[in-house]
């Protein structure tokens, strides 16, 4: 008799977990400095428009179980020994996090990079490649190139786009280049207010243009990240073309994209450029995931 799939197998779940890591660069850091990059995570946190709410709800408590008396194993209990677990409901789009390259579509069959068609590779449990269980650890070079100081500015302005020709001024100011394999974080100076709303708005939309991705991609940085909620310019400046940037970084060119990454101290203390630490989480079927990117120095 055939066997029968199981229809929980996800070929995702086949993930790599051996890599190859660059010991020059874990031998660059001097200072044993970390810098956590992360925006941190509560209920009621900003959010990019069109995900759901951040929700964190206590599941189990120490209460619920001596009143319940549900769990057998708390039976014969006599140091009244309990514990407090919760439930997280949230995309992993909230907060700092990285964008598998199964996030974005186009064209007539919704493909994502590969030209997978989310008619023919889009199961109901997420993707069926391409997705958060194939993110690879990053450790690689990190550069932050500081638009506004560039500029003479404390913050960008909204909708202000950010150019090759910002993204050359920011290299030239700090003498540094992006190189081959580099990641690359653009400070547009919107989480100088972060988290609150109000005083984000003041640079709301600013950001990275088709112009400045192109610059990157072509000197071969590995991934890209944006100190805002969608790392691009809004509107984008491109008729018809809602969000170019991620569907030429993600789809076209299968590099990766991080949101929400802080690089408030960074800035504070004009550290351009280190050791870029990032694990995403290997979800299969997730399109992202949230992370705690360290720069080390």
């Amino acid at each position: 008799m055939a066997s029968v799939p199981d229809e929980n197998e996800n070929k995702s779940t086949r993930r790599a977990t051996v890599f190859d890591v660059p010991l020059d660069l874990l031998r660059k850091p001097s200072l044993g400095k970390a810098y956590d990059l992360s925006s941190g995570w509560w209920p009621g946190m900003p959010l990019a428009a069109g995900h759901p709410p951040f929700q964190l709800l206590t599941y189990r408590s120490p209460r619920g179980q001596r009143n319940q008396k549900d769990l057998r194993f708390l039976d014969k209990n006599k140091f009244n020994f309990g514990f407090i677990s919760e439930m997280m409901c949230c995309t992993t789009h909230t907060g700092t996090h990285i964008d598998a390259l199964s996030h974005i579509t186009s064209g007539p069959s919704a493909a994502w990079h590969g030209g997978f068609s989310s008619d023919d590779h889009l199961g109901d449990f997420g993707p069926l490649n391409n997705d958060a269980a194939a993110l690879p650890p990053l450790i690689r070079r990190g550069l932050m190139l500081d638009i506004p100081a560039a500029l003479g500015l404390d913050q960008l302005a909204p909708h202000q786009p950010v150019d090759g020709k910002e993204l050359e001024q920011a290299c030239v100011r700090q003498g540094v280049e992006p190189r081959e394999g580099d990641f690359v974080l653009v400070r547009t100076g919107t989480m100088r207010e972060w988290p609150d709303p109000v005083g984000m708005s003041c640079s709301q939309g600013c950001g990275l243009s088709i112009d400045g991705a192109r610059w990157l991609v072509t000197r071969g940085v590995t991934a890209i990240g944006g100190d805002n909620a969608a790392l691009e310019v809004e509107p984008s400046g491109v008729e018809g073309d809602f969000q170019p940037v991620h569907r030429y970084v993600i789809q076209e060119c299968g590099l990766l994209i991080l949101e929400w990454v802080n690089p408030e101290e960074l800035a504070r203390d004009e550290i351009f450029e280190f050791l870029f630490l990032c694990l995403p989480l290997t979800v299969s079927g997730a399109t992202g995931s949230m992370v705690r990117p360290l720069a080390v120095i």
